[in-house]
């Protein structure tokens, strides 16, 4: 993953998941990765109903999600749950950058 690509899934992961770091400060893949799982081993704990929703509304398949949560999964629920997260947050990140639209700065003269 180029530096681009983590910065965009950063910033997707650092605002729905809601984790507090500065601005400008950029963290490699690893320790993202493990904030992220962190912050889903909270979000297990006390806001589950939240974190579910997020799930739901990020378009995370839920047979993946039921798979992970499954007691014989082979990682931890937070870990499995992370890694769906941080693929799915890539795949936005590639989404947003490969379909960009152009910004549309002249709309005078068009009729609605």
């Amino acid at each position: 993953m180029d530096k681009k690509e983590l910065a965009d899934t950063q910033a997707l992961i650092v605002r729905d998941f809601e984790i507090e770091k500065s601005p400008d400060e950029q963290l490699s893949e690893e320790a993202l990765f493990q904030l992220l799982a962190d912050q889903i081993a909270y979000m297990i704990e006390y806001r589950l109903e939240f974190l579910l929703s997020l799930m739901y509304r990020m378009d995370i398949d839920e047979r993946k999600v039921n798979k992970v949560l499954h007691p014989a999964a082979e990682d931890p629920a937070n870990i499995g749950l992370a890694k769906l997260v941080w693929d799915r947050q890539q795949q936005r990140a590639f989404t947003k950058k490969f379909y960009k639209q152009d910004q549309l700065d002249d709309l005078d003269g068009l009729e609605l």
